[in-house]
């Protein structure tokens, strides 16, 4: 009896689990058939709406352009020429200035009171060159004490002329008309010959670098006037005069070529800012040009629908999507210029690609 038990026993053990596994395989099975027909599927035969352009051959004026920067045609940091406390900075940064306008004022006290000095000494040196001077012609007095008070005042003269000099060095102004765009010193400081006090910069004229492979560099004409655009401002068309071209390369062996341009009236152009010099070939070719948004990127391939096998139905064309392999030479604004893989004549789709497949029916719209 316990033997028999103990056989049933095993029995069950190894029953039991195999059937709450076919269970679980039945029930599973039956939940994926229950899912698949709950699941749209999309019929593969149904024709999907599409429209098409076809390929026509263009003319193509290839557009080079290259990015630069904007510089300020001219910039200098100032400092005074002679030393003393700053008693007033009468701009600030930001601020708009003209040619010749007072910037910083030093203190010049003791200048004023060695010249005040020195055309004392002056007044009496005059007066004694006036006294020898009939005294001499009387006889009375040698010719050489005349001589000394005429040289006297000759150096009076020559200390007042540098000291008016140096007076009016005090007075700092501006070289040229631009902005303040530095303003590194304040009142009570002390200014030093080579020391900057402020910086000027003047973007009423611009310059503008590009830096250009060897390649290019006959492109590029010198003294020649080229269309420019500022990345904030693409609308502003401007023209910049070639004013360089370099003769030596720089770290990545390409070349600087300068522009110089006016500002707009308002000064718009920031230096700094980002733009490009755009070129047109003189060349007219014949070219394939479709819109951007026609081409397809898969698996790194680059591609277009076209439609084949087109037949109409009445007022209905139709006919099937085939997936054709491009390379691409250039892109111009929203368009890309076709190297290979597309003919005139062929019928390309621009749009209707949700659900669209290799082999798929189309109808053109």
């Amino acid at each position: 009896m316990n033997s028999k038990s103990a056989v049933i026993k095993k029995v069950l053990i190894i029953v039991i689990p195999i059937a709450l596994i076919a269970v679980a395989v039945i029930r599973l099975k039956s939940n994926k058939e229950v899912t698949q027909k709950s699941v749209y599927q999309y019929d593969k035969t149904q024709a999907i709406n599409v429209q098409t352009d076809t390929i026509k051959l263009e003319d193509l004026n290839t557009e080079f352009a290259f990015t630069g920067t904007f510089e300020p045609y001219r910039e200098s940091k100032i400092s005074s020429e002679v030393q003393g406390k700053i008693n007033s900075v009468l701009v600030d940064a930001g601020s708009s200035v003209k040619k010749g306008q007072a910037l910083i004022i030093l203190d010049n006290s003791l200048l004023k009171l060695q010249l005040k000095n020195i055309e004392v000494q002056m007044e009496g040196l005059q007066a004694d060159v006036a006294r020898y001077s009939i005294l001499a012609k009387a006889g009375a007095i040698q010719g050489i004490q005349l001589e000394k008070a005429e040289l006297g005042l000759k150096s009076s003269q020559v200390q007042r002329a540098s000291l008016i000099e140096q007076i009016n060095k005090t007075t700092i102004r501006a070289p040229f008309d631009g902005f303040v765009t530095a303003k590194i010193s304040e009142e009570g400081a002390f200014a030093s010959p080579g020391i900057p006090l402020l910086q000027i910069t003047d973007i009423h004229r611009l310059k503008f670098t590009v830096n250009v492979a060897e390649n290019d560099l006959d492109m590029f004409v010198q003294n020649h006037s080229y269309s420019i655009t500022s990345d904030a401002y693409p609308e502003i068309n401007m023209s910049g005069k070639t004013s360089m071209i370099g003769n030596k390369a720089n770290s990545g062996s390409s070349y600087p070529v300068q522009f110089t341009l006016n500002n707009t009236s308002d000064q718009k152009i920031k230096s700094g800012m980002f733009g490009k010099v755009n070129l047109a070939s003189v060349i007219q070719e014949k070219g394939i040009m479709i819109p951007s948004s026609a081409i397809i990127k898969t698996n790194d391939q680059t591609q277009v629908y076209l439609v084949r096998n087109t037949e109409n139905s009445g007022s209905i064309s139709k006919g099937k999507a085939f997936l054709k392999n491009i390379t691409i030479s250039d892109r111009v604004k929203n368009n890309s210029v076709i190297n290979s893989g597309l003919n005139e004549g062929d019928m390309i789709i621009l749009s209707g690609f949700i659900n669209l497949f290799d082999g798929a029916n189309v109808i053109i719209k």
